[in-house]
């Protein structure tokens, strides 16, 4: 262990120390107050002596909340649980500050692990701690999705249940009390909701309530049916309840979802962490090709080797963020990203920020306008398009500073090669001895004096080197031949040092570097289109399920199957939603303008179904092969999920492989091979000029 890193350690533990010693002092004060001390009283008596995790979690949530930059993830996870744990204060907070709590324990010592590793780097080291915001947000989103996962599974058991009490009561809302009553399970806080809005006074405006926040559409769906048949009564279709047909229909939509999911996980649990490796490993890949093959020196510790860094780390986290929107298949995520504020809403409402924001928004009524709020609905985006050019402007800005103080960067380390590596030809086969480097240092010190003396001259010639080299100590009594070989050695050195200035190229790069950074918004939302374009055949039969549950039901006629439509839609909304809307004016034409807007077949032909249903023939003989194809329309479902999944694998084993290849590629074999057949090259040149 370096002397370096005993220090910080030193610094660090101190400074914990301190930070004990302050905490424990305002903690006493606070304590030492009268309602604290009445609290205790109060308390005596009461708390049991063991350990308990659940009131651990308890405090910690009262500490993460006071604390600002941690505050941010906690409302953050706090909001999306929420919906989960529906009106349950407790559980929220508990399984709040557990997931917060497990991601600091992977992000701390990973901060530390990246300190020491990185410690001679602090431009790498500075990147990396940067790069663990991201990855906080994954971990601590892969942490909710398990709890929406495991949510999800209990349904199927509590669908199962419901089956039996409703075999029992003949009632929908005794039934889901009935089942609701198993307090163990997370569903039985959704189902007591669903319960309260049955026997509501105005259970339907209630129901919509419930819409907002139902944590996944398979309840919302559940939650409607069950309305339906109290409102409207259940009814004998094939000497079996259509209720717990319906009900038989959400379970097996569930089923597929669930395995879905399964099957994304699995091919999806490490390419994150596969892509991510590289940034960790290049470090200690650095030491180890310098410390058997001395002559790769020149490529690690100079700008080449900067600059392949800086690629690498900017393709890891390029393909972290594209792995990530692969992956997402969260229900939740929609209800709570429309709910937040961000910090480019708070920021647009200044008056200078929005005034120069608007001068590049394109115009209301503009083709450009329309393209892209088309664009943000198609990707499903929750950004509006004040907020996109935000980040757009931001990330000009940035990227453009960014990009200038990264040259200045590469120039400085070019130059600082120069002074501080060792003067001496390449060692093909190891390291230089102990001995062989005291001396090639000695005369790197020697030419570090000369390059100072002409340093910032570029008309310096050879020749006036020569005469300072002569009249020089170093080379006092040297022959002619060696002061002409140091002359033109320091000549060359002093070429590359007067060379690395900032050049009028490197800035128009930042400018390239920075409008692909402003494109960069508005690319992510093309892939993210493209994304969910894979899933718009799950999403069409999605509406052919709730059709099926829908048609047989009593007066339920077009305009109700619109709204549970536009209710569980995603991909469609914007089409099915100016349906309803214009639903009123003419109900033929208004499926007719939606026909027109969508391209894809299958919808095609459930809107025509439902324009012969409007005026012609009754629902369910509109969509009869939805009944009586039922096991083929779940073949293909199935297959289409196989399909998506096997897309999916595709694209994200393609691009969280990518950085991997990268690194052992461009930052190991290419410098291992080039530099090693250059070597050799001067090797044999040497050799010959010997004979």
């Amino acid at each position: 262990m370096s002397n370096n890193f005993a220090m910080y350690l030193m610094i660090g533990a101190g400074g914990l120390l301190f930070l004990i010693v302050i905490g424990y002092l305002i903690l006493n004060k606070r304590l030492n107050k009268d309602d604290a001390k009445y609290a205790r009283q109060l308390k005596q008596g009461t708390e049991a002596n063991v350990f308990s995790a659940e009131v651990m979690y308890q405090k910690l949530y009262m500490l993460y909340i006071k604390i600002p930059g941690i505050k941010r993830y906690l409302t953050k996870i706090r909001r999306r649980l929420e919906i989960i744990n529906i009106d349950d204060e407790y559980v929220t907070r508990k399984q709040t500050a557990s997931i917060l709590t497990k991601a600091l324990l992977i992000v701390i010592p990973l901060t530390i692990g990246i300190i020491i590793l990185t410690k001679s780097n602090l431009l790498l080291m500075s990147i990396l701690l940067i790069f663990e915001i991201f990855m906080i947000e994954t971990i601590m989103d892969g942490s909710v999705n398990k709890l929406d996962n495991k949510l999800l599974k209990e349904q199927i058991d509590f669908f199962s249940e419901i089956r039996h009490a409703y075999h029992e009561f003949n009632m929908v809302e005794e039934a889901i009390y009935q089942v609701a009553q198993d307090d163990e399970l997370k569903v039985s806080a959704q189902a007591e909701k669903i319960y309260e809005v049955l026997i509501s006074d105005d259970p339907e405006s209630e129901l919509e309530k419930y819409y907002d926040v139902a944590p996944n559409p398979y309840l919302k769906e559940f939650a409607g049916v069950s309305y339906l048949t109290k409102e409207f009564g259940d009814r004998k279709v094939d000497g079996a309840s259509l209720y717990l047909k319906n009900v038989n229909n959400i379970t097996q939509e569930m089923q597929l979802e669930i395995l879905k999911r399964d099957k994304l996980d699995y091919v999806f649990q490490s390419l994150s962490l596969i892509s991510i490796v590289p940034i960790l490993l290049l470090e200690p890949l650095k030491s180890w090709a310098v410390s058997n093959f001395s002559f790769t020196n020149s490529f690690y510790s100079g700008k080449l080797g900067m600059i392949t860094q800086l690629l690498i780390i900017l393709v890891t986290f390029v393909c972290y963020i594209l792995i990530r929107k692969i992956k997402d298949v969260s229900q939740t995520n929609a209800n709570v990203k429309n709910t937040e504020n961000p910090w480019q809403a708070k920021l647009y409402k200044h008056a200078p920020v929005k005034k120069f924001v608007d001068l590049f928004i394109p115009k209301k009524g503009t083709k450009e306008y329309r393209k892209l709020t088309q664009t943000l609905k198609e990707a499903a985006s929750p950004n509006k398009i004040e907020w996109i050019y935000i980040n757009r402007i931001l990330l000009f800005v940035i990227t453009i500073i960014v990009s200038i103080i990264l040259f200045g960067q590469i120039h400085k380390v070019a130059i600082n090669y120069i002074y501080e590596e060792p003067t001496a030809e390449f060692d093909l086969i190891g390291g230089m001895s102990e001995r062989d480097e005291e001396k090639a240092m000695d005369l790197t010190e020697s030419d570090n004096r000369f390059l100072d003396m002409f340093k910032g001259k570029p008309k310096t010639t050879v020749e006036e080197i020569q005469v300072a080299v002569k009249q020089s100590d170093d080379y006092e009594g040297a022959t002619d031949e060696k002061i002409e070989e140091a002359a033109d050695r320091i000549y060359s050195k002093l070429q590359v040092i007067n060379s690395e200035t900032l050049k009028w190229f490197e800035l128009l790069l930042a400018i390239v570097f920075a409008i692909i950074a402003y494109m960069a918004p508005i690319w992510l939302l093309y892939f993210q289109k493209k994304m969910r374009q894979l899933e718009m055949e799950d999403e069409v039969m999605q509406f052919q399920t709730i059709i099926l549950m829908l048609m047989k039901i009593e007066r339920v006629n077009v305009e109700i199957i619109l709204e549970w439509l536009e209710r569980y839609a995603n991909i469609f909304k914007d089409p099915i939603t100016k349906c309803v809307n214009n639903y009123e004016s003419g109900p033929w034409e208004a499926l007719e303008e939606m026909k027109n807007d969508i391209e894809n077949p299958q919808l095609i032909r459930i809107v025509e179904g439902l324009q012969a249903a409007v005026e012609k023939i009754p629902i369910a003989d509109a969509f009869d092969e939805l009944d009586t194809e039922r096991a083929y329309y779940q073949d293909k479902r199935k297959d289409s999920n196989e399909r998506l999944i096997s897309r999916k694998g595709m694209i994200g084993k393609a691009i969280g492989f990518a950085p991997m290849i990268i690194l052992f590629v461009g930052y190991l074999i290419v410098p291992l091979v080039v530099i090693g057949i250059m070597s050799m090259g001067s090797s044999m040149n040497a050799m010959q000029s010997m004979y």
